[in-house]
């Protein structure tokens, strides 16, 4: 199993270690799950999402490169901007979602899912093939600092973070990079820098009193209360971004039509209506239902999946992401939990409200 530059201070700082990804990843720390993500909700959570991938595109074709990979129109974006889009199939699936920044005039920062890191790769250098490019895979630590505070502890170490925008990306050194996203629905960074670097970086946010080192369990459940999608279970393949209620990464000139892979698939999907749609659900009984759970109606009938699902600490109950059949909507909603039958009820996305600095 792989190790990220941070697993000797993880293992230092008493972490429960576990296996995602094929990394072993700290899922929780003696301060627990309910209180780590109290905590980033509250004041300033770290965490190591080293494990994912960075791929730099660079050369005269960079843009051609990327509008053919993802649904978007990358010449006219903006230096230093980052968008989330997709690398959809040529049935307009989900091949993975991912942020692209773009450094410069001829250069773009890819970061991916780490589960789908040599799909990706691969993809990216076939894709590239056509193009007059360059594509670098960078090794790096990667850290997400997030929470209403992580503004201030980053600025007390000298970062001029306090009027980077929401979706935005700097390299404020040799080597590293900084954007002002996250996967917790609150504000917050993402810092990469070269792996030698990174635990003493670290070590250094973990001394400010405001930041505690937080596990794959609390940003599960942050990222569920902000209604976020995780890849490989609200998201696959076999789904596509208009079920998934991501339509909105799209702009509507592409929506009809593009130069991207899966272009021609995702207009017909488009035109001719979505069968399933993704929704937010939350059991009438206070009974979480985790994913894998079959969804039917009052009948019965099978109507869709329970894809991710777990307690959100913040709103103080059960909640779940679920795809299903568009014409269930409007009726009962039952998740069948070993034979046992739990009403659920849709409520809009997301659980918790997004705090973004915009």
């Amino acid at each position: 199993m792989k190790k990220t530059p941070l697993y000797t201070l993880h293992e230092k700082l008493g972490a429960k270690m576990g296996a995602f990804a094929g990394y072993s990843m700290p899922l929780f720390y003696p301060l627990g799950v309910m209180k780590e993500h109290a905590h980033t909700r509250e004041a300033a959570g770290l965490f190591d999402i080293s494990h994912m991938v960075h791929i730099e595109i660079t050369g005269p074709e960079a843009a051609k490169m990327i509008a053919r990979a993802c649904p978007y129109d990358a010449a006219s974006q903006k230096i230093g901007e980052a968008k989330y889009t997709f690398f959809l199939n040529e049935n307009a699936g989900i091949k993975d979602d991912l942020i692209i920044t773009r450094l410069g005039d001829e250069r773009y920062l890819i970061v991916a899912n780490a589960g789908c890191a040599q799909k990706d790769i691969a993809h990216v250098n076939l894709v590239a093939d056509r193009f007059d490019v360059t594509v670098t895979v960078i090794p790096r630590g990667f850290l997400a600092l997030q929470g209403p505070k992580a503004v201030d502890v980053l600025g007390a170490l000298g970062f001029a973070v306090n009027e980077m925008e929401f979706m935005s990306g700097v390299e404020p050194k040799e080597g590293w990079f900084l954007s002002r996203t996250g996967y917790t629905g609150e504000d917050g960074f993402e810092i990469a820098m070269p792996e030698g670097e990174a635990a003493d970086f670290a070590e250094k946010l973990l001394a400010d009193d405001a930041v505690e080192a937080i596990g794959l369990g609390a940003r599960d459940s942050l990222r569920l209360e902000a209604g976020l999608s995780l890849y490989s279970q609200d998201l696959t393949e076999e789904i596509s971004p208009h079920e998934a209620g991501l339509l909105w990464a799209i702009p509507k000139t592409l929506r009809e039509g593009g130069p991207f892979i899966g272009a021609e698939s995702l207009t017909n999907r488009i035109s001719n209506g979505r069968i399933r749609m993704r929704v937010g659900l939350v059991p009438v009984e206070r009974t979480p239902v985790r994913a894998g759970a079959k969804l039917e109606d009052g009948e019965g009938n099978d109507i869709g999946l329970i894809t991710s699902g777990g307690f959100g600490p913040s709103v103080n109950h059960p909640v779940a992401l679920g795809l299903i059949l568009v014409e269930a909507k409007e009726g009962a909603i039952f998740a069948n939990v070993r034979g046992r039958k739990l009403e659920m009820k849709i409520e809009k996305l997301p659980f918790a409200p997004h705090n973004y600095k915009r």
